[in-house]
């Protein structure tokens, strides 16, 4: 119960900015285990330390702590934000030589971290060798194929997501609308828009401001401004500033003084 105890308060200052007192807080628990050092690790990764979880993580190994699957989507994450394919392969070496369990959490961890370093094509075969992918696992692989450009992909994988994979989300939308506009599929993303009801989404700010940059980029000014009029919530200054940018692109002043 008291590691448990010690965690919480050190995932308590890492959530709370406080780097150096979460730290100050785990050289002062007298037994260190696992679930003391993931939360470091967890901690040191959420916040952006990278190198720190990595420094964590080798520590840990020194004090013969055994990690575990949580452990490892720690610091795949900790390699995806450094971009350092070199670090992200030996954590997938050592996941396969320690048979470390792949739960969802460490699959999806393996797919960004791929993606984020440059590995696209490997991504996408741990994406198409996971049996049993859930909407966390379509979401990344989706992500992954709009923020490398592969605007047409995202989208095709999205739509065998709606034939045969779990019911797409909040997020899942917000990335293949971003493809859509990348890509300036406008039909696509404004029938993916109008299904959000059927998804079970409900529609906020930032769904109103993926279409309105979708339409601005395409050109369709008119059809942005009436979306921005009509939205049921106060279009926020990003909104604004996406419509004001398509006219400026589009070179319509009269548009931008509406």
């Amino acid at each position: 119960r008291n590691a448990f105890v010690w965690s919480s308060m050190v995932t308590g200052y890492f959530k709370a900015g406080d780097a150096e007192e979460a730290r100050a807080v785990f050289d002062r628990i007298p037994t260190q285990n696992l679930v003391n050092w993931n939360a470091l690790i967890a901690g040191y990764a959420q916040i952006g330390c990278s190198e720190k979880a990595l420094e964590a993580f080798h520590s840990m190994l020194q004090e013969r702590v055994k990690p575990d699957e949580f452990t490892m989507a720690s610091l795949l994450s900790a390699c995806a934000q450094l971009g350092s394919l070199e670090q992200g392969k030996k954590v997938h070496d050592f996941i396969k030589r320690e048979h470390i369990r792949k739960n969802h959490f460490v699959v999806n961890g393996l797919i960004d971290m791929y993606a984020k370093c440059g590995d696209l094509a490997y991504a996408r075969y741990i994406f198409d060798s996971t049996r049993r992918k859930n909407t966390e696992c379509w979401n990344t692989m989706i992500s992954a194929l709009a923020s490398h450009g592969r605007s047409d992909e995202a989208l095709h994988l999205f739509f065998q997501m709606e034939r045969a994979g779990p019911t797409p989300n909040s997020i899942t939308v917000l990335a293949v609308l971003g493809a859509c506009t990348h890509g300036g599929f406008v039909d696509e993303g404004l029938r993916i828009f109008n299904k959000l009801d059927a998804y079970g989404v409900e529609t906020g700010l930032e769904h109103y401001g993926c279409l309105v940059d979708l339409l601005g980029r395409a050109g369709k000014l008119k059809e942005a401004y009436e979306i921005v009029k009509n939205m049921p919530e106060e279009p926020n200054e990003v909104i604004w500033g996406s419509l004001l940018g398509a006219c400026r692109v589009h070179v319509d002043a009269e548009m931008s003084r509406l």
